[in-house]
């Protein structure tokens, strides 16, 4: 099995990776897209000429990305609708009000490294919200993904999975001590596990789904967390050439997921985990590239399907 590379790289845009690409009559919803990334990925689709729905937390926020989507695509498709992922009820409410075929559902949203908190279900925030509230949304709009005939799912993972597996023995962080990096670690791990076995389940339906790397882009989240000196080294020793080593911007950021949602080079590819513009290769310890070993486990990714559908029912 090939890894897959592109003619793109770390520099390249949202809207370098779309150029030439024609998305007029799909139906493309991104999550978490009132803000950076999410917000440079929905206008590259809606630029394409994707029908895009913008699924957001705050409408007010939404309408108002909306508005300047429209106004800087000329693409006067694009939709809001609320969705907040820890709350299952509100993804119930967004699947049962989607009708017809959905050709790109991106996983955008997430949190990153919050203090210690439940829902009232008892989930850990990071994990309720990163991998099982868009679990929810994936499997509750299967059948439209499937009516679409070649649907593709883009996960966001993160640099961040390689600080930790799925611990399947406390997910939830009720008898280990919490560690926000830990906790977003599995969080992001089980955002590439989903890909794996979403891409094993559903392909015979023509669904595929990769994870992405998108970098560090500083989104508020990002930019009020505090660096330790063990993650600035490794990201100076994953890229020791460059003096730009970090930061990348939101349309830099939104670049690998557009790339992996909509190039004809990925037809038929799922299961896979792409940075910088291509496939990454195996994670090498002390750098912040590469993916883990454990995160493409196919076994891995088969016990948290079974673990998050039985958690959800």
């Amino acid at each position: 099995m090939s890894p897959i590379t592109t003619p793109f790289q770390r520099h390249s845009t949202a809207a370098e990776v779309i150029q030439g690409i024609d998305l007029r009559g799909q139906r493309a919803v991104i999550t978490g897209a009132s803000s950076g990334i999410g917000v440079e990925t929905a206008r590259a689709l809606a630029s394409a000429g994707a029908d895009v729905t913008l699924a957001v937390r705050s409408l007010e926020a939404g309408h108002r990305v909306a508005q300047d989507i429209i106004d800087t695509t000329g693409n006067s498709r694009v939709q809001v609708a609320l969705l907040d992922l820890s709350n299952p009820a509100s993804v119930a409410a967004f699947v049962a009000s989607w009708d017809g075929p959905l050709h790109l559902l991106i996983n955008n949203a997430g949190v990153m490294a919050t203090p210690e908190q439940h829902t009232p279900q008892g989930w850990e925030l990071q994990f309720a919200t990163n991998h099982l509230g868009h679990f929810a949304l994936a499997t509750g709009l299967h059948a439209s993904l499937a009516a679409a005939r070649g649907a593709r799912i883009v996960s966001l993972s993160s640099a961040g999975h390689t600080r930790s597996p799925v611990v399947f023995g406390d997910i939830h962080f009720r008898n280990r001590l919490y560690d926000p990096f830990l906790a977003y670690g599995q969080s992001k791990t089980a955002n590439v596990l989903f890909a794996v076995e979403a891409s094993r389940r559903w392909g015979e339906d023509g669904i595929t789904a990769n994870a992405v790397m998108p970098g560090a882009v500083r989104t508020e989240g990002v930019a009020n967390l505090k660096l330790t000196a063990e993650q600035i080294a490794q990201a100076q020793a994953s890229r020791p050439n460059q003096l730009d080593t970090f930061w990348k911007t939101p349309a830099q950021g939104a670049a690998t997921s557009v790339l992996v949602a909509t190039s004809p080079l990925l037809d038929g590819i799922g299961g896979r985990y792409f940075e910088d513009g291509q496939e990454a290769g195996p994670h090498v310890p002390g750098t912040m590239t590469g993916v883990a070993a454990y995160a493409l486990d196919p076994k891995q990714a088969r016990r948290l399907w079974e673990v998050s559908a039985d958690l959800l029912t």
